[in-house]
């Protein structure tokens, strides 16, 4: 294929920049699964809207969405990594961050293809709202991921994804974390679901969430009430016990869903090739770089949206990736 579309190249360097010391919990690796997701997880299939082709976060209105509060700090590690591999598509970078730190975290090697590319404007950009709601119960999970065309196998499955990384009450509005270890991909999330009593606490902020803390180590988890809802409703539960017994059945299941997640949307032709007419440049178009925004009022094709990225800059530049 050659260096101008090596994407083993671009995963190694990926990995290179996981291990972030002031970051939370020392890696990059769970913010990166997340914006991987988030990327993926607006697809509508009734009008086959959404998906990770287009990289739509690059524009306000969907960086900005309060749902993908955060993920500017992913945006950012990846920057030195577009730097070195400009052919890249954002569309691409960021659904291949998310398999590549899942396999580094101690995951399953998740099947990838590459060949996205990045909207040319914002006129294309899905609605805000189709994002889960951490706050909600069973009814609200099934709208979402049905939307998707995923079934209750795969949201249980995919709800595995919060054996990594941690809540911020800045950006989710719930706190912590869900496992003793969330730098590690296991099966642990499930085994505490079950194993553990979980007790309703409302933060300051006044949101409500699911805690446990061991005096013995003096350490607090928690639970959302998404989380929570999958112990209470009968089809879920079902596999939330098979998970929390069956760790290769969950890494299984979990890569199967995560590789349709990210291809949500994207129609290919016998050779792999994607057919999607959504940007109206065609063939695998990687946006450019701009060293000033045009109008900060849009999203821009620069390294983060203008309106997150020179206060983020001075702040993380202690711990922002380089290669």
């Amino acid at each position: 294929m050659g260096n101008t579309w090596d994407f083993k190249a671009v995963g190694q360097d990926i990995a290179n920049i996981l291990h972030q010391p002031e970051y939370d919990d020392g890696s990059a690796g769970p913010v990166l699964v997340r914006l991987a997701w988030h990327s993926a997880g607006t697809y509508d299939a009734e009008t086959d809207t959404g998906g990770s082709n287009g990289a739509g976060m690059r524009y306000e209105a969907e960086g900005v969405d309060p749902a993908n509060a955060g993920l500017q700090h992913a945006r950012v590690f990846l920057e030195p990594v577009k730097a070195k591999h400009p052919w890249i598509t954002y569309a691409d970078l960021w659904t291949l961050a998310g398999v590549v730190a899942i396999q580094e975290m101690g995951g399953p090697k998740i099947p990838w293809t590459g060949g996205r590319t990045d909207y040319v404007d914002d006129s294309k950009l899905p609605p805000r709202g189709r994002l889960p709601d951490g706050a909600k119960g069973a009814d609200h999970l099934r709208w979402i991921f049905n939307r998707m065309g995923l079934n209750d196998q795969e949201i249980v499955a995919l709800s595995g994804a919060h054996n990594l990384g941690r809540c911020h009450s800045d950006r989710s509005g719930f706190e912590g974390a869900w496992v003793n270890n969330p730098t590690r991909f296991s099966n642990q999330y499930f085994r505490l679901l079950l194993s553990l009593q979980w007790k309703k606490k409302t933060l300051k902020n006044g949101v409500e969430q699911f805690f446990n803390y061991d005096e013995d180590s003096e350490t607090e988890l928690m639970m959302l009430p998404t989380d929570i809802a999958l112990t209470q409703d009968r089809s879920f539960r079902k596999y939330v016990e098979l998970y929390a017994n069956d760790k290769d059945k969950f890494f299984e299941d979990f890569a199967a869903a995560f590789s349709k997640l990210v291809e949500l949307g994207i129609t290919r032709d016998a050779s792999k090739k994607i057919l999607n007419t959504d940007n109206e440049k065609g063939g695998y178009h990687s946006s450019p770089k701009k060293e000033t925004p045009v109008c900060p009022a849009k999203g821009t094709d620069d390294r983060v949206l203008p309106s997150e990225g020179e206060p983020l800059t001075e702040q993380k530049m202690v711990f922002r990736a380089r290669l």
